[in-house]
């Protein structure tokens, strides 16, 4: 290179040259990188995706305040601003100040952030917010004689603000704790709020349309406080059942979801391909029930899980094919015990359940009419539907049992039920004579042999019939928890699921003999009990559809989700 050229670098040239570092000299370099990165990135335009009229006319409003990239900064604490603080812990901090206080020599300066819940303005020079954050709202002030600087360009910026700000965006404000003088607590702002996330749909008040709330969750719990409310009490019996459980001596633990045979219950299960294990196909988990017991052979006394279970069947209002469940299987309990155990559980559940309604949620209806005091009622099986029916069953151990089942049926003008094998018919006559005569807390005992493949079993000397040492929970008509016995004899184990294969969907012949092998090594008498959590909050949050307490609704609104029409809100 010439050294007639750039002449002005000469002087760099010199040993004895040392550069002087200013700060302005800093913030041109800073500009010059920022625009150069600006200008060299995709315009953000190109991303904007599909354009209704009303999203085109939220964009175009943003664009004119200032570039679309730069709506969604990272969260970077701003200098000389003490804590950022939660809505909650903000109004917990400030209880003590009073109206006139921030005028009153230095407070710490905060930042909150959270999503616009209404905009009260009264031009750029004062503008109200209620900003809301996990559940918590709070009151925020923009108000320009609070306000640091009133230059120039701080009221461009106010007015700029004032013209996007509104309902749906997130924005983060930096201020102090004040008294208005109505005497709400409210965060003064110091410096233009800034908006940290917009939003770039109309957010409406209320939302009726079923179908938009199927397919935006999202915006489901953004117009109405009631799915944040069931979430929460679904939380509250989370928190119950593991104290619950770890207060009487059990074990949490996590059994696989995959398995070769899905065992545990009667049910079509989901069936997928391990593509590593030379395409061996493999089901996801009906129940946990199995493994659980092998863990008591294993050793273990208590166990239980809360997990996730499947079943490859209908959809409807008590039912979904991916669900919650809570198993604890216990050495040496009897049905009594688990009785009792349950009614424990129950009042335990009740009473947490309404604490967290009056504190929390006032506006969550609570069950009514039912009284959850012990001891709850007991309707044994059989003598229940013969009464009811004025004559005996058939012996339900015999071959011929379906069939004259079936007969009797047709005596009672009740429509047989699809497949009408001994289970499926024995399941029908409980629907139609037991189960409505339980409205409050009531056990269904004594269940026949066929029902109950997994339960040890026993002569009724009162019926004569070979029944289950099991009973079920029943509430306003419907089955909550399941208790047992549990069959920990590997030659009626085996006895009991040859009888099973006849009644199984299908006509799948499968006997689990992994699992009979286990019960080879010796499991202790143990009893079982099995709760649907899903229905426990359906209960108490007072919901006729299990589709109202899942988060994201029934398999058929998580395909909706998926498809997302766009349908508008």
């Amino acid at each position: 290179m010439s050294r007639n050229l750039l002449p002005f670098l000469r002087p760099c040239l010199s040993r004895s040259f040392k550069p002087q570092l200013k700060a302005k000299h800093a913030r041109v370099y800073n500009a010059i990188q920022q625009r150069s990165v600006q200008n060299a990135t995709i315009p953000i335009e190109l991303h904007t995706g599909p354009h209704d009229v009303e999203k085109q006319k939220r964009l175009e409003q943003l664009q004119k305040a200032k570039p679309l990239g730069e709506y969604h900064p990272r969260m970077v604490h701003p200098s000389g601003v003490d804590s950022t603080l939660l809505p909650r812990e903000f109004c917990e901090k400030y209880e003590h100040v009073k109206f006139g206080d921030e005028k009153k020599g230095h407070q710490p300066t905060v930042t909150v952030f959270g999503r616009v819940r209404s905009v009260r303005s009264y031009g750029y020079k004062l503008m109200f917010l209620d900003i809301e954050r996990n559940g918590e709202r709070l009151q925020t002030m923009v108000q320009v004689k609070n306000m640091h600087s009133d230059d120039d360009t701080h009221k461009a910026d106010l007015k700029t603000f004032s013209k996007v700000i509104r309902v749906g965006d997130w924005v983060s404000v930096t201020g102090i704790g004040a008294r208005t003088e109505t005497g709400q607590l409210t965060l003064s702002a110091l410096f233009t709020p800034k908006i940290i996330a917009p939003c770039l749909h109309h957010l409406p008040d209320y939302i009726e349309n079923a179908e938009t709330l199927a397919r935006r969750p999202h915006v489901h719990q953004l117009t109405s406080d009631e799915p944040g409310a069931v979430l929460r009490l679904r939380a509250v019996l989370y928190g119950f059942v593991r104290s619950f459980l770890f207060n009487n001596g059990f074990l949490e633990v996590e059994t696989p979801m995959f398995d070769v045979n899905a065992g545990g219950a009667i049910a079509r299960p989901f069936e997928t391909v391990a593509n590593e294990m030379s395409n061996l196909p493999i089901k996801l988990r009906i129940a946990p029930e199995l493994n659980l017991k092998r863990l008591i052979i294993g050793g273990q006394d208590k166990v239980y899980e809360m997990g996730r279970a499947f079943r490859n069947e209908g959809v409807d209002n008590t039912h979904n094919p991916e669900f919650s469940t809570c198993e604890f299987y216990e050495v040496g309990a009897t049905l009594p015990s688990l009785i009792k155990r349950t009614e424990e559980f129950l009042l335990g559940f009740s009473t947490a359940a309404e604490s967290f309604r009056i504190q929390s949620y006032p506006s969550l209806v609570a069950p009514s009419g039912i009284d959850f005091a012990s001891p709850f009622a007991q309707l044994p099986f059989v003598p229940t539907i013969e009464k009811a029916i004025g004559q005996k069953l058939p012996d339900l151990s015999s071959k011929n049992a379906a069939d004259e089942l079936s007969q009797l049926f047709s005596q009672l003008r009740i429509p047989l039920p699809p497949n009408a094998t001994l289970p499926r018919l024995l399941d029908t006559l409980a629907e139609e004579y037991i189960e409505p005569l339980c409205q409050n807390p009531t056990f269904i005992t004594h269940h026949p042999e066929a029902l109950s493949p997994l339960s040890k079993s026993f002569l009724d000397e009162v019926t004569g019939q070979r029944v289950a040492s099991r009973a079920e929970l029943f509430i306003q008509g419907r089955e909550y928890i399941n208790t047992y016995e549990e069959e920990n004899s590997p030659f009626e184990q085996r006895r009991k699921f040859m009888m099973q294969l006849d009644f199984h969907a299908e006509g799948v012949r499968v006997i689990d003999e992994s699992y009979l092998e286990a019960l080879e090594w010796g499991m202790p008498p143990t009893g079982g009990w099995g709760c649907g959590l899903d229905r426990f909050v359906m209960l108490f949050a007072s919901k006729k559809r299990i589709a109202d307490v899942l988060p994201f609704g029934t398999l058929r609104n998580v395909v909706s989700i998926a498809k997302n029409g766009r349908d508008g809100a």
